[in-house]
């Protein structure tokens, strides 16, 4: 789902405007691109599982403890990389368009 605005007579949209302000990004490739947006969007899932897991209490089959929760932190890590790697969520396709058009934009600034 990609949602663009834009003004009338205006040849950029908003996101395209907002990019032309950022500070210029190097050539990075597209498949390093799109591997530090996938990486951001684990990371981001990986802090939301934490939250919502938080609440659940660590006792039962594995007994509680320290131990537990480290094991817990170390699961939602791996679940937020799985999700992000299928791309069902869709924030990493997302960035990384938004990042090539700052590239795009800083490389067409620089002409």
């Amino acid at each position: 789902m990609t949602v663009q605005a834009t003004l009338p007579g205006a040849a950029l949209n908003l996101a395209d405007q907002a990019a032309a302000r950022q500070p210029k990004v190097g050539g990075a490739s597209k498949a390093q691109i799109e591997k530090t947006a996938r990486d951001f969007e684990s990371f981001f899932l990986s802090q939301m599982y934490q939250h919502m897991f938080a609440g659940i209490a660590t006792d039962g089959v594995f007994g509680g403890g320290h131990g537990e929760e480290v094991f817990r932190s170390f699961m939602l890590d791996e679940y937020a990389k799985l999700t992000a790697r299928t791309g069902r969520v869709g924030l990493s396709q997302n960035i990384a368009a938004q990042m090539l058009r700052q590239q795009e934009v800083g490389h067409a600034r620089a002409r």
